[in-house]
């Protein structure tokens, strides 16, 4: 990116985290901070932006980043976050859609938030303070989606979209889902499709370890994918004291890719020329039905029971041909199998009742099943052969049973300070068939307590203390594929593998401007990480190999600012600028090289803005989001080779019109400056990247070109 060009962007975050005068929304329309800390948007608040759905509505929200899980050092190694989170959890999803979770991983609150139109929204709850009432515990802040009363609504909203992709591909795409509400019956149904194609053009420039030439490799690989989603999410009122959900999701998805490389030996003189093709092809199914079931007391106890269950199935096949120069023939030098089964099945039952009036307490249980079925199967050609030879084969059967009693106490100390303790009891037993039959027995106590105090109506602090332990991947135990080394064929198995756990101490700060115009947050973050995972030696006789093993202890530590504004009084118009910076650390030390480092492939930290310029007189809005990952830090350490990745900037443009019909036009350029992914590889030969020589340096860029996007929506 040229000098001017940088400056212009940190000049706009500097002006996103300081900024501090701008008009204020209208007092109608304005939102409205409560003695509980909760800021709520009503909907007349949106209407002058003529939303589509609830994404859209949550954009024009300064600092909703915040409450989506950003701008903070969340996450991470040691957490155990997102859809790989252990369980059901108190944590997980920080969406609510009417004060309820979504029982489901991948069928969460969040993932309904483009499907649920604006026009069925009453109002917008960003809650800031903890209380025994929420479904879910543990976030900065929670979003509430509040849905308009009534005895029957309906709606349809649709999305048609065309991507074109810089190899002048056109790839088609459609939404569309269907909600309303019929008595006490609420309903949202929906299904989808969406491109997820690739074209991506890489360049690889190798030297031998005494700085001679070796290869120049061209690859271009073209993947083609297109996901179908279908989902569903029903709920039953049951007079005022019953309540059910039942949420159901399908998943289908298909990834065939063709990847040429063109090698060019330099070694010789004159270079000779090498071609290799690749196929693969990736097919997955999923499918998850989640559900609850609610019921309040007359005296205000609640008892809620929710359950999971999934399924995933996937299957991969890789084979790889010689090419001759000047020729259709084709020689196989590898086939590569592999397939897997993953299965959870989830109960959770908990009882929550209020005593001494201003504290609350809620016990409960859960128990979880985890169990995965993976086959592997590689054959290569023989030097001098003919035909493939198997050369290995590993079938495992991965097996975990979990049990969790939990308590979490919430008390309300006075009007501006609130306290929630909570102490998980955890048992856990995995064993594992197959090639390797074992089973080991676990125990964690993970205690943790979340401390927040309003030092005024606009300025909060915040701070946790939390034991958390992260949810194993059970493809660790046994051989699996690698997709990111052309040259290396499957990755062994570790059956002693170890959760990876962490102490993590967060505090926030956060100041609200006037009228809820702004928000400035920053977060400190340190973790302690014990049973750091990454990859250890488990070498044969005849094979240096490595796999993911537990390394010792580490630390993560840094600091994280986020800031937004909402300019109302240019004009007929509204801005919103949003920014974030992010420095971080860590430190462990290499099993390999006895070296204090960092975590593999964590860096030091990025940088971020967003921007959007509103006319709503006019209907039409546009903007941009741009983020910088910080240079020379994500490094990872295998028992072979060291790797040193960097990518460019992202930036994602945006316009959008209401026009015929009173449908919504947008336009949407993803990475117009091209990015680059790159990669500098050192391989070792003759030992260990401690014991043996350098053998190699490959320097590899890639990329996949700026993708357009038109998409048209409605609503009947």
């Amino acid at each position: 990116m040229p000098r001017f060009q940088r400056k212009i962007i940190y000049r706009a975050l500097l002006c996103g985290l300081f900024a501090g005068t701008a008009g204020g929304a209208l007092a109608q329309d304005a939102p409205v901070t409560d003695e509980d800390s909760t800021v709520t948007y009503p909907a007349t608040f949106f209407s002058q932006f003529e939303p589509f759905s609830v994404n859209d509505m949550l954009d024009r929200i300064p600092g909703i980043n915040i409450a989506r899980g950003g701008g903070g050092g969340g996450g991470g190694p040691g957490s155990s976050g997102g859809n790989n989170r252990r369980g059901l959890g108190m944590g997980g999803d920080q969406v609510l859609i009417n004060g309820r979770r979504i029982a489901g991983k991948e069928n969460e609150g969040s993932s309904q938030l483009a499907r649920i139109p604006a026009s069925q929204v009453d109002y917008i709850e960003i809650i800031r303070g903890t209380s025994g009432d929420l479904d879910v515990r543990g976030g900065a802040q929670v979003i509430n989606i509040v849905l308009l009363e009534a005895e029957t609504r309906s709606s349809i909203t649709y999305e048609v979209n065309t991507d074109h992709y810089h190899d002048d591909s056109l790839k088609p795409g459609a939404k569309i889902a269907w909600s309303g509400s019929s008595g006490g019956f609420d309903y949202l149904i929906s299904g989808e499709t969406e491109p997820r194609y690739e074209h991506r053009i890489g360049h690889e420039t190798s030297i031998l370890g005494d700085g001679s030439p070796n290869e120049r490799i061209k690859r271009v690989s073209t993947r083609e994918a297109q996901p179908m989603v279908l989902s569903s999410n029903l709920a039953w009122q049951v007079g005022d004291a019953d309540l059910f959900h039942l949420n159901l999701q399908y998943e289908d998805d298909s990834a065939p890719e063709v990847a040429n490389r063109d090698i060019l030996n330099t070694k010789y003189d004159p270079p000779l020329v090498d071609l290799e093709l690749d196929v693969l092809d990736e097919t997955e199914q999923f499918w998850e039905v989640g559900g609850d079931y609610e019921h309040i007391f007359s005296g205000g106890q609640r008892w809620k029971t929710l359950f999971i269950v999934n399924r995933g199935d996937s299957h991969s096949l890789r084979d790889r041909y010689l090419l001759e120069l000047n020729s259709d023939e084709r020689t196989r030098d590898l086939h590569l199998d592999f397939a897997n089964t993953y299965q959870e099945r989830i109960l959770r039952s908990g009882y929550t009742f209020d005593f001494a009036s201003s504290q609350s307490l809620e016990l409960g249980v859960e128990r979880a099943q985890t169990i995965l079925d993976s086959n592997l199967q590689l054959d290569l050609l023989p030097d001098g052969g003919t035909v493939l030879t198997r050369v290995s084969t590993a079938d495992a059967t991965v097996e975990e049973i979990r049990y969790e009693s939990f308590a979490v106490h919430n008390w309300q100390i006075n009007d501006r300070m609130s306290l929630e303790s909570t102490l998980i009891f955890e048992q856990s037993e995995i064993s594992q068939s197959g090639d390797v039959s074992k089973s080991r027995d676990f125990e964690f106590l993970r205690p943790k307590v979340d401390y927040r105090f309003d030092i005024t109506p606009t300025v909060q602090f915040r701070a946790t203390i939390e034991k958390d332990v992260a949810q194993l991947s059970f493809s660790d135990f046994t051989a699996n594929t690698s997709e990111g080394d052309d040259d290396q064929d499957a990755l062994a198995g570790n059956p002693d593998l170890r959760q990876e756990q962490s102490w993590r101490y967060d505090a926030n700060l956060e100041y609200r401007f006037h009228d809820d115009n702004g928000v400035l947050n920053t977060n400190i973050f340190y973790h302690e990480l014990i049973d750091v995972i990454d990859r250890v030696d488990v070498s044969t006789p005849d094979t240096i190999q490595s796999a993911n093993g537990n390394i010792g202890d580490g630390e993560r530590f840094g600091v994280a600012l986020d800031g937004s504004y909402r300019f109302t009084s240019v004009g007929e118009s509204q801005i919103l600028l949003e920014s974030g910076l992010r420095v971080e650390d860590s430190n462990v030390v290499d099993p390999f090289l006895g070296i204090d480092r960092r975590f593999s492939r964590q860096g030091r930290g990025e940088a971020r803005v967003g921007f959007r310029h509103d006319f709503p007189a006019r209907n039409f809005n546009y903007g941009f989001s741009w983020s910088h990952n910080f240079r020379d830090g994500r490094i990872a350490y295998d028992i072979d080779k060291i790797e040193s990745y960097n990518s460019g900037d992202w930036v994602r443009l945006f316009a959008e019109t209401q026009g015929w019909a009173e449908l919504i036009y947008r336009l949407e350029v993803f990475n117009p400056m091209e990015n680059k992914r790159c990669r500098v590889r050192s391989r070792y030969l003759g030992g260990t990247i401690a014991t043996g020589y350098l053998s190699e340096i490959e320097d590899s860029c890639s990329h996949t070109g700026p993708t357009i996007a038109i998409k048209i929506r409605g609503t009947i």
